[in-house]
Parts: structure tokens; sequence; C-alpha cells
């Protein structure tokens, strides 16, 4: 029920910066943890961005965070419920070129690629697969973070053309 209740807070709460209210509050506990569909802990922790759109409207989210190879490789595999986050964040060292491809990933995907200084670069959708063959998806040059939502969800965060990111040196409930 608690969980429910987080998830709930969240849907509600998306985009509460827009209005000058309160940055998102969430309890951050075993219970909102990130699993795989068989109920494992995948060990994500989650981190507070905020998104400000080409009109200057505030979006405050929060997002699993994909840092190490292994996270990044790993990202969205076989989980079928975000949880209490809006989406996943995949941050890397330095500005980077690469493909993305939904092997094992279950749910409909949209995402969103971000320079070095937060500046939106593009996005696209892509569909789940649990085939050995999955398309590939050539991201744009030189992105430093990608922003993962289910599909259709960026609009909804602010995510778009024109928008910046900002990932906040904090978890999403301090």
């Amino acid at each position: 029920m608690r969980r429910v209740a987080a998830v709930l807070l969240v849907v509600a709460a998306a985009c509460a910066g827009r209005d000058g209210g309160p940055p998102l509050q969430l309890p951050v506990d075993d219970e909102t943890a990130l699993v795989e569909a068989d109920g494992t802990p995948l060990g994500f922790d989650l981190v507070a961005a905020r998104v400000v759109e080409a009109d200057g409207e505030v979006c405050d989210l929060c997002l699993w965070l994909a840092r190490s190879a292994d996270q990044r490789r790993r990202g969205l595999m076989h989980v079928t419920d975000l949880g209490p986050a809006d989406g996943m964040a995949f941050v890397y060292e330095r500005p980077h070129t690469a493909w993305f491809w939904m092997q094992d990933t279950v749910l409909s995907l949209s995402i969103a690629f971000f320079a070095a200084d937060g500046a939106y670069l593009d996005a696209f959708d892509m569909e789940p697969c649990t085939t050995p063959t999955c398309t590939r998806h050539a991201t744009p040059r030189n992105f430093l973070i990608a922003v993962e939502t289910p599909q259709g969800g960026l609009a909804e965060l602010g995510i778009a053309t024109g928008s910046r990111i900002e990932l906040l040196d904090r978890g999403c409930g301090e």
C-alpha cells in the first residue's frame, strides 16, 4: 500500500515546480527500490533533476541513476514498473556517441539526449525487444545524459526542443 501511495505521489507531483510549488519529495526505502519483474532489487539510486523548458517553466523530476558502465548496460532490462521515479538517467563521464537498444526490455520507452551543458539534443521512441536481435538506435553525437521514460512521457516532464536538464546533487527526498 505504501508503494502505491508513493507512486500516486509521483504522478500527482510531476512538474510540481511549474506553479512554484515545492520540489518533489519522495520516501526512499526498500519499498521504492527499482526491481526486476521477479522482484530482484537492482541497486540504482534515485536522483533529483530539474528540467527548464524553452519558455522558462520548471519541472522537478525524480530519476533512477545509471552512472557506471554496468548500470548503463543493464538499464531497464526486465523492469515492468519504474516505481516512484519519472524515468532513468544514463550519465557518462564525458561526451559520448553510442547506440541504445532494448534487449530484454519489456516497457515501451522514449529517450531524450542532453549535451554537457544540459541542452536538449534529440529524442525518439523505442519498442520492447525480448529476442536476441534488437533494433539498435543511433544516438546524437556528444551527449552526456540520456533520459528514458515510459513511451510518450517526455512532453509531460517538460523534455522537448529548447529544454535543459540539470541533475541535482541530492536524492529525491532531500
